[in-house]
């Protein structure tokens, strides 16, 4: 067995945290991602380094901040082309790099994502379930050689039928791509990225079907969220601030389900082909999302310019049964540039000094205490949205959290929320004008401000001489 394992790298797109039946969710059914979570490391507080997509993505094929590589923005023209990404280093070092799905550094808005340095010699893309793109679109071409036609299919009662769903596309990939692997010398890696759990909330009528609103839990909400979003209503977001009833909330939040059911099911057919080809044993797995999703919580739904825990924390777990610890929680603050800096561990890859993330592989073998990893974590919101489609107006501002509080400052607007995440987990009472929190919350902001400082400048090239 090689020390350099295969890396099967899943990625969902919009997936919250609390999606998980072995991590405390008894709504939601998940039987695969419980043995992973049975089988390897859950991080149960990971934070993704903004709630939008291509930002968060910029960050975690980096190991930096989006700000630090100037890729702050949905939408974007381009990749800053001085900026390796992760797969480029893991493919330099001998490994077989795959990507299905959604890739998303750069806009596909109006057109296929344009190929950067991405290491990748298998590239199946598949931005969003729609037929958008007049050419390179690999999934809707799939669907039109069954005879579908995925426009149609999409604005019917019964929506795309499983067999020719996005997220079955991606497995189909997958299999083809690991089954081509099995007399390789080298190691792989394969990067799968599924447009679902994202909006619209439309999975196939037979998933749908087994998800009833009406057993539900809803969102976290209360009606004091109302007019505390209202003092947020000129900060970013993508819908309109309503109450649960007002934004469907249980329907949704059971349609959100159904999709994860599919997305477990297509993901134990890739586990099946890596088990009938001999490959487990050697296969590092690792599963993650983008970010969250508000789901109705405090009165909100899809994302935008908010750092609500639904939003900013997301799923992680590390499985390489044999390797790796089995069965473990980890409460330690983590960020998905720490799931970089991971990878390149597993792929024997040196962490380059720019990295912000470290890798958390003591934690995973057992090396190092579970509970502690970072004094805290940051995300980032820069003029993320498109002002003419996605509800964007230039908002900025960063999220600090340590082990009990939480701090958002919306930096162009001079507000900005406290959290005492220890009494109150789900958010409900902002504490930044509390006249017994001011202290700490002058401690936060300047802690923020050095860490963004630190984190997010560029001091330029590498000094070779004193002068």
């Amino acid at each position: 067995m090689s020390n350099r394992p295969n890396i099967l790298w899943y990625v969902t797109d919009q997936q919250r945290f609390d999606t998980i039946a072995a991590l405390g969710n008894p709504h939601v059914v998940t039987p695969t991602i419980d043995r992973l979570v049975h089988e390897g490391v859950a991080f149960t507080h990971a934070y993704c380094q903004s709630p939008i997509c291509t930002p968060s993505r910029s960050s975690y094929m980096t190991g930096m901040y989006a700000s630090r590589i100037r890729n702050t923005r949905n939408g974007n023209e381009s990749f800053p082309s001085d900026t390796p990404v992760i797969t480029r280093r893991i493919a330099d070092a001998g490994y077989t790099c795959g990507m299905i799905g959604k890739f998303h550094l750069q806009s596909s808005g109006h057109r296929t994502e344009p190929r950067i340095d991405d290491g990748f010699t298998y590239w199946r893309f598949s931005h969003a379930p729609r037929d958008d793109w007049p050419e390179g679109h690999h999934y809707a071409e799939w669907v039109r050689s069954r005879g579908g036609d995925l426009d149609a299919l999409r604005n019917s009662e019964d929506r795309v039928p499983t067999e020719l769903h996005q997220t079955t596309w991606a497995s189909e990939c997958a299999i083809e791509f690991i089954d081509a692997r099995t007399q390789d010398d080298e190691p792989w890696l394969l990067n799968i990225n599924v447009y679902d759990p994202h909006p619209p909330f439309i999975p196939p009528a037979e998933y749908a079907r087994r998800f009833d609103p009406a057993a539900m839990p809803g969102p976290y909400f209360r009606e004091s969220d109302l007019a505390h979003q209202a003092k947020l209503a000129a900060i970013d977001f993508q819908d309109e601030i309503r109450t649960p009833e007002e934004h469907d909330a249980h329907r949704k939040q059971a349609l959100y389900y159904a999709m994860i059911a599919q997305i477990d099911d297509q993901f134990a057919r890739i586990l099946d082909a890596l088990d009938a080809t001999g490959q487990p044993d050697n296969t590092a797995i690792v599963f993650t999302s983008d970010h969250g999703e508000t789901l109705g919580d405090h009165g909100l739904m899809y994302k935008g310019c908010r750092f609500y825990e639904g939003l900013v924390r997301v799923p992680l777990i590390v499985c390489w049964p044999g390797r790796l610890q089995q069965g473990l929680r980890s409460d330690a603050l983590v960020e998905l540039t720490d799931m970089s800096a991971t990878l390149l561990e597993l792929t024997g890859v040196e962490r380059p000094p720019e990295m912000h993330g470290r890798s958390l592989l003591d934690i995973c073998r057992g090396e190092a205490p579970p509970d502690y990893f970072r004094d805290f974590v940051r995300s980032e919101y820069f003029d993320a949205l498109d002002p003419h489609f996605t509800g964007g107006t230039g908002s900025f501002a960063t999220m600090h959290r340590d082990r009990r509080y939480k701090l958002t400052l919306y930096h162009d607007h001079n507000l900005g929320e406290l959290y005492d995440l220890e009494e109150d987990p789900w958010e409900f009472t902002d504490l930044w004008d509390s006249p017994a929190h001011q202290e700490i919350k002058h401690r936060l902001i300047l802690e923020s401000f050095n860490a963004h400082v630190m984190r997010t400048t560029d001091v330029g090239s590498r000094r070779i001489a004193p002068m």
